[in-house]
């Protein structure tokens, strides 16, 4: 009896632990402050902007170092690291004419507060006004790239306010059917704060959409971006990277990646060249 009731008291102990403690399994933030010159990004201008419950937060807007194309590309990040580690992304757009904007969410980047999804939904928010406030941004022109996490905080962004284009890298369906695959012997579905339910609110988003996963991707599997992209309306593109794991530079930054966002946004001029992209180049 005593041994059913250690037992008991163990999981009881641990199921506490996963409770508390689960965000710091979601959120792994680089708290570093980054100066954009260390990340090749010597022309980003630093925004700080609030949040609706009281936050400074800071990102920075890249100008399109090409002719510009008018298109502004709001990056929502991933759960890990700070809006530095998406500047390789950041200089790649901005050298085929498309200014970028790169935040951090809340605990991010030196930044204040701890990430929740409510929260991440507040920044979001947050930086999309800060780019309104812009008298360079036009904002018809704004397309919204999430990537993995980010891609499900991309999707309640554009369920409010609707994208010229939706760009959506390693999106899964909820975050509840990512813990059942990683955690099966967890009660995924009873424990879980922040469930990131894309599944449920794509249908509504009528945005122009491109999807881009690896079929080598070991967090989220190629059949959950498809089963996210089977469930929108449309118009839509679906992207497979071969041989792409989650965090591979090819589906990070890679070509393949970079001549999807262009196609979607009808920003490559066809029978221009460019050995980057395997044969395309803007017009200058």
């Amino acid at each position: 009896m005593g041994t059913a009731g250690d037992l008991v008291a163990v999981v009881v102990v641990v199921l506490a632990l996963v409770w508390f403690g689960q965000r710091s399994l979601i959120y792994l933030p680089d708290g570093h402050m980054p100066d954009p010159a260390a990340f090749g990004l010597p022309d980003a201008e630093v925004e700080a902007f609030e949040t609706s419950d009281g936050l400074t937060l800071e990102g920075w807007f890249v100008p399109a170092r090409a002719t510009p194309t008018g298109h502004v590309v709001l990056v929502l990040n991933g759960n890990a690291g700070h809006r530095g580690h998406r500047a390789p992304l950041a200089a790649q757009l901005a050298a085929r004419g498309l200014a970028v904007f790169l935040f951090d969410y809340r605990g991010y980047g030196g930044g204040p507060g701890l990430p929740s999804e409510a929260g991440l939904a507040r920044d979001a928010r947050g930086a999309l006004a800060c780019l309104g406030r812009r008298f360079d941004v036009d904002l018809t022109k704004i397309a919204y790239f999430g990537e993995s996490l980010g891609a499900a905080v991309a999707v309640e962004l554009a369920g409010a306010f609707p994208p010229a284009a939706l760009i959506l890298r390693s999106p899964f369906t909820s975050l509840v059917e990512m813990g059942r695959r990683h955690y099966p012997f967890l009660p995924v579905s009873w424990l879980l704060r922040d469930r990131y339910r894309s599944i449920d609110r794509i249908g509504r988003i009528a945005s122009p959409l491109v999807v881009i996963a690896g079929d080598a991707d070991r967090i989220v599997p190629l059949d959950d971006s498809r089963a996210l992209f089977d469930a929108a309306p449309g118009p839509k593109t679906f992207v497979v990277v071969p041989g792409a794991d989650h965090n591979d530079e090819a589906l990070v930054d890679g070509p393949a990646v970079i001549r999807a966002v262009l196609d979607h946004l009808g920003s490559r001029s066809p029978g221009s060249r460019d050995p980057e992209l395997g044969g395309i180049r803007l017009t200058p």
